[in-house]
Protein backbone atom coordinates (compact mmCIF):
# COMPACT_ATOMS: atom_id res chain seq x y z
CA UNK A 1 0.00 0.00 0.00
CA UNK A 2 2.63 2.36 1.00
CA UNK A 3 6.08 3.06 -0.81
CA UNK A 4 8.37 4.37 1.52
CA UNK A 5 11.12 7.34 0.13
CA UNK A 6 14.31 6.86 2.15
CA UNK A 7 14.25 10.79 3.21
CA UNK A 8 12.41 13.11 4.98
CA UNK A 9 9.71 15.34 4.23
CA UNK A 10 11.12 17.63 5.20
CA UNK A 11 15.18 18.14 6.19
CA UNK A 12 15.87 17.89 9.94
CA UNK A 13 19.75 19.11 10.06
CA UNK A 14 19.83 20.42 13.88
CA UNK A 15 23.29 21.63 15.19
CA UNK A 16 23.03 23.12 18.53
CA UNK A 17 22.16 20.71 21.18
CA UNK A 18 19.37 21.59 23.77
CA UNK A 19 18.06 18.50 25.66
CA UNK A 20 15.59 20.38 27.59
CA UNK A 21 14.20 21.71 24.36
CA UNK A 22 13.74 17.99 23.18
CA UNK A 23 11.88 17.08 25.98
CA UNK A 24 9.10 19.43 25.02
CA UNK A 25 9.36 18.69 21.56
CA UNK A 26 8.45 15.03 22.64
CA UNK A 27 5.16 15.87 23.10
CA UNK A 28 4.37 15.96 19.36
CA UNK A 29 5.66 12.71 18.71
CA UNK A 30 4.06 10.74 21.54
CA UNK A 31 1.80 13.64 23.43
CA UNK A 32 -1.79 14.31 23.26
CA UNK A 33 -1.99 16.33 20.29
CA UNK A 34 0.98 14.44 18.41
CA UNK A 35 2.19 12.72 15.15
CA UNK A 36 1.39 9.68 16.51
CA UNK A 37 -2.36 9.86 17.56
CA UNK A 38 -2.99 12.21 14.57
CA UNK A 39 -2.03 9.12 12.41
CA UNK A 40 -3.83 6.59 13.95
CA UNK A 41 -6.49 8.64 13.93
CA UNK A 42 -6.43 8.72 10.62
CA UNK A 43 -5.81 5.56 9.42
CA UNK A 44 -8.44 4.25 11.67
CA UNK A 45 -11.39 6.56 10.79
CA UNK A 46 -10.80 5.78 6.98
CA UNK A 47 -12.69 2.56 7.07
CA UNK A 48 -16.12 3.96 8.18
CA UNK A 49 -15.63 7.09 5.58
CA UNK A 50 -18.41 7.03 3.09
CA UNK A 51 -17.29 8.66 0.02
CA UNK A 52 -13.70 7.65 -1.77
CA UNK A 53 -12.86 11.23 -1.49
CA UNK A 54 -12.81 11.77 2.07
CA UNK A 55 -11.43 7.67 2.31
CA UNK A 56 -8.41 9.47 -0.16
CA UNK A 57 -7.76 12.25 2.46
CA UNK A 58 -7.70 10.28 5.68
CA UNK A 59 -5.19 7.72 3.92
CA UNK A 60 -3.30 10.34 2.41
CA UNK A 61 -3.27 12.94 6.02
CA UNK A 62 -2.65 9.55 8.17
CA UNK A 63 0.60 8.66 6.20
CA UNK A 64 1.88 12.15 5.88
CA UNK A 65 1.55 12.35 10.09
CA UNK A 66 4.08 9.30 10.00
CA UNK A 67 6.16 11.16 8.19
CA UNK A 68 5.86 14.09 10.51
CA UNK A 69 6.48 12.00 13.18
CA UNK A 70 9.99 10.91 11.78
CA UNK A 71 10.66 14.17 11.45
CA UNK A 72 9.77 15.23 15.34
CA UNK A 73 12.05 12.07 16.35
CA UNK A 74 14.77 13.15 14.47
CA UNK A 75 14.57 16.23 16.30
CA UNK A 76 14.40 15.39 19.27
CA UNK A 77 17.53 13.15 19.23
CA UNK A 78 19.25 15.46 17.03
CA UNK A 79 18.72 18.21 20.01
CA UNK A 80 19.52 15.48 22.68
CA UNK A 81 22.58 13.03 21.60
CA UNK A 82 26.06 13.03 22.68
CA UNK A 83 24.85 14.16 25.90
CA UNK A 84 27.12 13.55 29.15
CA UNK A 85 25.57 13.29 32.67
CA UNK A 86 26.53 16.67 34.04
CA UNK A 87 24.83 18.18 30.56
CA UNK A 88 21.95 15.96 31.21
CA UNK A 89 21.33 17.18 35.01
CA UNK A 90 21.48 20.68 33.74
CA UNK A 91 19.41 20.56 31.19
CA UNK A 92 16.71 18.94 33.70
CA UNK A 93 16.86 15.89 30.97
CA UNK A 94 17.11 13.49 33.96
CA UNK A 95 14.15 12.16 34.48
CA UNK A 96 13.28 11.33 31.13
CA UNK A 97 16.88 10.30 30.36
CA UNK A 98 16.23 7.39 33.44
CA UNK A 99 13.36 5.87 32.38
CA UNK A 100 14.74 6.24 28.18
CA UNK A 101 18.38 7.34 27.90
CA UNK A 102 18.47 9.11 24.64
CA UNK A 103 15.76 6.97 22.73
CA UNK A 104 12.96 8.78 21.25
CA UNK A 105 10.03 7.59 23.58
CA UNK A 106 6.26 8.39 22.81
CA UNK A 107 5.43 10.61 25.93
CA UNK A 108 4.01 14.31 26.22
CA UNK A 109 6.27 16.77 27.93
CA UNK A 110 4.99 16.11 31.11
CA UNK A 111 6.76 12.93 30.82
CA UNK A 112 2.75 10.80 30.32
CA UNK A 113 3.63 8.12 28.01
CA UNK A 114 1.62 8.26 24.82
CA UNK A 115 -2.07 6.27 25.02
CA UNK A 116 -5.08 5.49 22.50
CA UNK A 117 -6.92 7.90 25.09
CA UNK A 118 -5.44 10.38 23.16
CA UNK A 119 -7.57 10.18 19.78
CA UNK A 120 -10.97 9.05 18.93
CA UNK A 121 -12.55 6.77 15.57
CA UNK A 122 -16.03 6.89 16.18
CA UNK A 123 -17.66 5.06 13.12
CA UNK A 124 -19.51 8.43 12.04
CA UNK A 125 -18.26 10.35 8.93
CA UNK A 126 -19.15 13.48 10.59
CA UNK A 127 -18.06 12.98 13.97
CA UNK A 128 -14.73 11.62 13.14
CA UNK A 129 -13.78 14.79 10.43
CA UNK A 130 -15.42 17.51 12.97
CA UNK A 131 -12.86 15.67 15.55
CA UNK A 132 -10.45 15.95 12.93
CA UNK A 133 -10.52 19.49 12.20
CA UNK A 134 -10.11 20.40 16.11
CA UNK A 135 -6.87 17.60 16.34
CA UNK A 136 -5.44 19.93 13.59
CA UNK A 137 -6.15 22.99 15.41
CA UNK A 138 -4.63 22.12 18.57
CA UNK A 139 -1.51 20.99 16.58
CA UNK A 140 -1.39 24.18 15.38
CA UNK A 141 -1.31 25.74 18.28
CA UNK A 142 1.16 23.26 20.18
CA UNK A 143 3.69 23.89 17.35
CA UNK A 144 3.39 27.60 17.66
CA UNK A 145 3.35 27.09 21.71
CA UNK A 146 7.15 24.80 20.80
CA UNK A 147 8.38 27.39 18.63
CA UNK A 148 7.99 30.50 21.18
CA UNK A 149 10.36 28.04 23.01
CA UNK A 150 13.28 28.53 21.10
CA UNK A 151 15.43 30.84 18.49
CA UNK A 152 17.49 28.29 16.87
CA UNK A 153 16.86 28.07 13.07
CA UNK A 154 17.72 24.79 12.58
CA UNK A 155 15.07 23.89 14.89
CA UNK A 156 12.27 26.39 14.13
CA UNK A 157 12.20 25.57 10.29
CA UNK A 158 11.22 22.19 10.80
CA UNK A 159 8.38 23.32 13.53
CA UNK A 160 7.71 26.08 10.87
CA UNK A 161 6.71 23.50 7.78
CA UNK A 162 5.34 21.38 10.47
CA UNK A 163 2.63 24.30 11.41
CA UNK A 164 2.10 25.11 8.11
CA UNK A 165 1.04 20.96 7.37
CA UNK A 166 -1.38 21.26 10.03
CA UNK A 167 -3.08 24.31 8.35
CA UNK A 168 -3.23 22.56 5.21
CA UNK A 169 -4.92 19.33 6.86
CA UNK A 170 -7.51 21.45 8.53
CA UNK A 171 -8.31 22.28 4.79
CA UNK A 172 -8.36 19.21 3.46
CA UNK A 173 -10.97 17.77 6.18
CA UNK A 174 -13.01 21.12 5.85
CA UNK A 175 -13.14 20.08 2.14
CA UNK A 176 -13.88 16.51 3.02
CA UNK A 177 -16.86 17.28 5.37
CA UNK A 178 -18.35 19.38 2.85
CA UNK A 179 -18.14 16.46 0.70
CA UNK A 180 -19.61 13.99 2.78
CA UNK A 181 -22.53 16.52 3.90
CA UNK A 182 -23.36 16.67 0.40
CA UNK A 183 -23.22 13.01 0.18
CA UNK A 184 -25.57 12.12 3.57
CA UNK A 185 -27.95 14.91 2.71
CA UNK A 186 -28.46 13.79 -0.94
CA UNK A 187 -32.26 12.95 -1.17
CA UNK A 188 -31.87 9.19 -2.87
CA UNK A 189 -34.70 8.12 -5.32
CA UNK A 190 -36.24 4.96 -5.16
CA UNK A 191 -37.80 2.87 -7.82
CA UNK A 192 -40.84 0.90 -7.71
CA UNK A 193 -40.73 -2.16 -10.04
CA UNK A 194 -43.54 -2.78 -12.21
CA UNK A 195 -44.64 -5.89 -11.93
CA UNK A 196 -45.26 -5.37 -8.25
CA UNK A 197 -48.98 -5.72 -7.38
CA UNK A 198 -50.36 -3.03 -5.10
CA UNK A 199 -51.74 -4.63 -1.85
CA UNK A 200 -54.27 -3.18 -0.10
Amino acid sequence: MWIYEKKQEFPVKIKKQDPALAKLIITQYGGPDGELGASLRYLSQRYAAVTPQSKAILNDIGTEELAHLEMIGSICHQLSRDLDPAEIKAAGFDSYYVDHGTGVYPASAAGVPFTAAYFQSKGDPLTDLYENLAAEQKARSTYEYLMRMTDDPDVLEPLRFLREREIVHFQRFGEALEGVREYLDHKRQFTVNKDMKKTK
